[in-house]
C-alpha cells in the first residue's frame, strides 16, 4: 500500500527530471556574489560555492542573475549595488540594470529549450551559461571581456557597464515601438564586439538566441575561466 502510495510522486519526479531542467550556478571569481533566479529565489555564493535551481518542464521567461555588494539583515532585506531586486534576498522580480543576464524557456516549439544570454540590461559580472557536458546539447554561451573596464563614459555606473535601453531610455535604444526597424545602435555594438553570442539589442535574435533538446540541464558559472 506504502508503494503504490509513493508511486505517483515517484512517476512525477522522472517526468520533472525528464523534461523540465536543474542549473547548476557556481561562483569562480573571488568576491562573492549573491545569485539570483526568477524561479529560484536567491543564495549568497563565495568563492567556490554552487547554488542548483531546479525548473518546470514548460518554464518561460525565466533568469539567472548575479547581485553584488549586497547588504541583507536576517529577514533577508537590504540592497544590492548592482543585480537588486526590490531589496530581497529571495527574488520574487527581475534584477536592477546592471546585469548580466542567463534567460531560458524549456519544453517550447519542437520540444526545445530556448536559451540566451543578454546585456541588453547591461553587464555586472562576467558569465558563461552552458549545457552540462555528455548530455544532448553542446552549446557554450559566454561573455567575460573586460565590459566594466571598457565601457563607454555614458553608461559607467557604480559597479557595473550599464545597457543603453535603461541608462538613455529612447526608442532608438529600447525599440518598443520599432517593430522590425529596431537596429544596432553604436553603443549596442559595443557590447556586441566584445560578447558576439549574447544580446546587445532587442531584435538580436539572429546571433543570439538558441536552443537545446529538452531534457538538457545547464551551467551558470560566474567569473568563467
Amino acid at each position: 500500500m506504502t508503494f503504490l502510495k509513493a508511486l505517483p510522486i515517484f512517476t512525477f519526479l522522472l517526468f520533472t527530471l525528464a523534461h523540465g531542467a536543474t542549473f547548476d550556478v557556481t561562483n569562480n571569481c573571488g568576491y562573492p556574489v549573491w545569485a539570483a533566479g526568477v524561479p529560484g529565489g536567491g543564495k549568497l555564493l563565495n568563492t567556490g560555492e554552487k547554488w542548483t535551481i531546479t525548473a518546470n518542464p514548460g518554464q518561460t521567461q525565466a533568469r539567472i542573475w548575479g547581485r553584488t555588494k549586497c547588504q541583507f539583515d536576517a529577514s533577508g532585506r537590504g540592497s544590492c549595488e548592482t543585480g537588486d531586486c526590490n531589496g530581497m534576498l529571495e527574488c520574487q522580480g527581475y534584477g536592477k540594470a546592471p546585469n548580466t543576464l542567463a534567460e531560458y524557456s524549456l519544453k517550447q516549439y519542437a520540444d526545445q529549450d530556448f536559451i540566451d544570454m543578454s546585456v541588453i540590461d547591461g553587464f555586472n559580472i562576467p558569465m558563461e551559461f552552458s549545457a552540462v557536458a555528455g548530455g544532448p546539447c553542446t552549446r557554450v554561451i559566454k561573455c567575460n571581456a573586460d565590459i566594466i573596464g571598457q565601457c563607454p563614459n555614458e553608461l559607467r555606473v557604480p559597479g557595473g557597464c550599464n545597457g543603453p535601453c535603461p541608462m538613455l531610455g529612447t526608442e532608438e535604444h529600447c525599440c518598443n515601438n520599432s517593430g522590425n526597424s529596431c537596429a544596432p545602435t553604436d553603443l549596442s555594438r559595443f557590447f556586441k564586439e566584445r560578447c558576439p553570442d549574447v544580446y546587445s539589442f532587442p531584435k538580436d535574435d539572429p546571433t543570439s538566441l538558441f536552443t537545446c533538446a529538452s531534457g538538457t540541464n545547464y551551467n551558470v558559472i560566474f567569473c568563467p575561466a
